[in-house]
C-alpha cells in the first residue's frame, strides 16, 4: 500500500504583520490570501498603538494591503511592491 503523501500543514508559516498607526480606531489586513475581505482579518492594537494581526500561510506569493479608517494603505514595513489593477501598488510577500 503506498504511503499518504505528506500534509503541506508542516510547510505553512505563521506570518506577523505590524502596522504603527497609534491615531487609528480600526486596521484591517487585507489580501489575495484572504480574497481582499475586509471582515476576515481585523487587527488588535496593543497599548502602545501597534496594530498586529498573524496569519498562518502555505508558501507563495502575496499580495496585500492595510485598510486603515476606511482608507487603503500599503505597509511602511516593506518596500516590495506591485502595481494592481486600480492604478495603486500592493505591497508583495513571498512566504
Amino acid at each position: 500500500m503506498p504511503k499518504k503523501a505528506r500534509s503541506n500543514k508542516t510547510q505553512n508559516r505563521r506570518i506577523t504583520f505590524k502596522l504603527e498607526a497609534s491615531e487609528a480606531k480600526e486596521a484591517i489586513l487585507v489580501g489575495d490570501f484572504n480574497s481582499w475581505d475586509l471582515k476576515k482579518h481585523t487587527m488588535k492594537k496593543d497599548n502602545k498603538g501597534r496594530w498586529s494581526k498573524i496569519v498562518t500561510l502555505a508558501p507563495g506569493r502575496y499580495e496585500y494591503k492595510f485598510f486603515v479608517d476606511g482608507q487603503w494603505q500599503n505597509d511602511p514595513n516593506n518596500d516590495q511592491m506591485v502595481a494592481n489593477s486600480f492604478g495603486t501598488l500592493n505591497n508583495i510577500l513571498t512566504v
